[in-house]
């Protein structure tokens, strides 16, 4: 079902250095998804900053839709110690808890990552359990959501 696709997903340190970005289509569409995921940042910081304008309590690390785009759209993920998880998908109908159940995934992966004795904490995320991990995590997307 390609329908339900995500093409990219990144993590995003707490001083907005790139942990892990990961492009599942193209590389033609590399540079533009690392673009889109770096344009999210401002949204993340703008709610992070401005709880009262995006209307959500942030008690809650679903930061929800960033922001879509004609062909995407762009969801986030705070975690306790500011890290960001950004997911960008080509899902236009994608529901909510779809995107919540990806991240709680995704958050155990990498919780799972920099909890390795070897993993230097505030550099790129180079395992490649890790990179295995997610792309498993990407392709059943949404595959549960048809009951």
């Amino acid at each position: 079902m390609p329908e339900k696709m995500i093409v990219c997903v990144a993590v995003v340190g707490h001083q907005n250095n790139p942990l892990y970005i990961q492009s599942f289509t193209e590389a033609d569409d590399a540079l533009k998804l690392h673009h889109i995921v770096h344009c999210s940042l401002d949204v993340v910081d703008e709610r992070v900053n401005n709880p009262k304008k995006s209307g959500s309590p942030l008690n809650e690390t679903f930061l929800g839709l960033l922001y879509p785009t004609e062909n995407y759209k762009v969801y986030g993920y705070l975690t306790n110690t500011k890290v960001k998880f950004i997911v960008v998908t080509t899902d236009l109908d994608v529901r909510d808890a779809d995107v919540r159940n990806f991240f709680r995934r995704f958050h155990a992966a990498y919780v799972d990552a920099v909890s390795n004795p070897f993993h230097v904490p505030g550099k790129k995320i180079t395992s490649r359990t890790f990179a295995e991990r997610v792309s498993t995590i990407v392709k059943s997307f949404g595959l549960s959501s048809a009951g």
